[in-house]
């Protein structure tokens, strides 16, 4: 009784919970399989694996994902590219794919195992890992490791039962797996040894992500985070359970971070202190990958690709609700502005509205609002830190307007 209460207080005491507008906006998959796993490298660059073997590809930032040849019908749980050529994805009856030439070709490895992997991780070219579940008799932990690019797969670790969902290295030394009862293993020697750590739960963790050698989170099925900054001596509670439980983690830094489940967006941008809610997941979401603290792609079941320019927040601020004349776009203020400028517009009525950012090529870099907003006027912020000083375009767009104005970024 009394650990009940005391995860009760840590909850209260480390989670602020808010609901925020969403920016997270579907991209068309061209398939209603289920997806399991995601890996971007840039901006730009991006896989997608999932069941019955089903490989997407995208160069432009999901506008147009392209299916490519697996060579296989089985599902893939994992895939992890180092680089927009160099990958690999995992999954059922040992199963190991890897490209090096952004997925034109995939060509099987061998690993060694009939079991399943539901992880992997490569922190360059050639160090890799993999991780799952032998279910031969009793089901144990198999853990697979590479130094030469899956050329050779190497067993490293002996019999204990369970399964492990996740794994993340800092670098090739130092990494740490997670899954079934809570079971935490982390190894600083490539894998050589592993020992294991306790968090406190025996829930099955689903999911870990580490932004440097110490400071890592790991979530549970139940949705419980836990949170280290020392590399995993000591665990922290950071919250006692979100509807939808987490499936996948994604950590760029050491205060940016958003977990996916079912039917669930969660965010937090000062380290776990607090977490808010997202909208936008219209399934149960299985993957998700930040490539900076703004650009993020998550994945789910029946062909859902979500994608994000902002960390998933606008800040739509409604600041009047008295209905307007007309609809109007104004100028942006700051203007030129350094990293973060203020857009504001009027609607008269309730529409669908979307307002865009484009390069000085007419390229979409960021969708600022994508949805249905009530008669009022609204502001909504940019931050454009994560690209280059120049000209650009906003256009705000409904079913009877669209008008569009020009901004100056200066660093």
């Amino acid at each position: 009784m009394k650990k009940i209460i005391l995860l009760i207080q840590l909850a209260v005491l480390f989670l602020t919970f808010t609901d925020v507008y969403s920016q997270w906006y579907p991209q068309t998959s061209g398939t209603t399989i289920n997806l399991k796993g995601v890996s971007f490298t840039d901006l730009n660059n991006g896989t997608v694996v999932g069941d019955g073997g089903i490989i997407l590809r995208t160069t432009n930032g999901g506008t147009n994902w392209i299916s490519q040849t697996s060579g296989t019908t089985i599902i893939l749980y994992s895939v992890s590219f180092t680089d927009e050529n160099t990958g690999t994805a995992v999954g059922q009856f040992g199963t190991i794919l890897r490209t090096t030439n952004g997925g034109t070709n995939w060509i099987s490895q061998t690993s060694g195992t009939v079991g399943s992997f539901y992880g992997v991780c490569f922190t360059d070219a050639n160090n890799g890992t993999a991780v799952g579940i032998h279910e031969y008799k009793m089901p144990y932990i198999i853990i697979f490791r590479t130094t030469n690019g899956g050329t050779n797969w190497t067993s490293q670790f002996g019999v204990m039962q369970g399964w492990l969902s996740g794994v993340c290295f800092a670098n090739a030394n130092t990494g740490t797996a997670v899954g079934s009862w809570g079971t935490i293993l982390r190894t600083i020697n490539g894998g050589a040894s592993w020992f294991t750590q306790t968090c406190g739960t025996y829930m099955h963790l689903s999911a870990v992500s580490f932004s440097d050698a110490n400071t890592g989170t790991a979530a549970s099925i139940l949705g419980e985070i836990f949170r280290t900054t020392n590399g995993g001596a000591s665990w922290t509670l950071q919250y006692n359970g979100t509807p939808g439980g987490c499936t996948s983690l994604s950590f760029t830094d050491a205060n940016n971070g958003t977990t996916v489940g079912y039917y669930t967006i969660i965010r937090t941008t000062n380290g776990g202190v607090s977490w808010f809610t997202q909208n936008g997941a219209t399934s149960a979401l299985n993957g998700v990958f930040f490539t900076d603290a703004n650009n993020g792609t998550a994945v789910g079941n029946v062909g859902t690709i979500l994608r994000t320019t902002n960390g998933g927040v606008s800040f739509i601020n409604q600041i009047s609700s008295e209905i307007p004349e007309r609809f109007s776009l104004y100028q942006n203020y700051p203007n030129p502005f350094n990293p973060t400028t203020n857009i504001r517009f009027d609607l008269p009525k309730s529409r669908s509205v979307k307002l865009v950012v484009f390069d000085a090529l007419g390229r979409e870099v960021a969708t600022l609002v994508n949805e249905k907003l009530t008669p009022g006027t609204y502001e909504v912020d940019w931050n454009g830190s994560g690209y280059a000083s120049g000209v650009y375009f906003y256009r705000l767009t409904t079913d009877s307007f669209s008008e569009s104005r020009k901004m100056l970024l200066t660093k």
